[in-house]
């Protein structure tokens, strides 16, 4: 059995190091060590852009759709909610 797989399927909730999942990643990819390092640091920036907890969302608008799930031309703007509970679901319903 790859020992390399069993380490991986667990690889977020496990108890290595960066360093090592660095070296797991590397082993099982097709990346390239410089690739892996620009992919980390690029993580880092992004998350740096996200709201933290508790802070407003950032401003959006969306294109409402009508009860058969087809497009009406309007649009809805996370602003224009304020005050009131709003859901957000992500995913495919396809």
């Amino acid at each position: 059995m790859d020992t390399s797989y069993e380490q991986f399927k667990d690889f977020s909730s496990s108890q290595l190091s960066f360093s090592e999942k660095k070296k797991i990643w590397l082993k099982i990819s097709d990346m390239s060590e410089k690739d892996f390092d620009a992919m980390m640091l690029a993580q880092k920036a992004r998350q740096n852009r996200v709201p933290k907890v508790g802070a407003f969302a950032p401003e959006f608008k969306l294109e409402r759709l009508d009860r058969a799930k087809k497009r009406t031309g309007e649009f809805v703007k996370l602003s224009n909610l304020r005050g009131r509970p709003v859901a957000l679901a992500f995913g495919s319903y396809t």
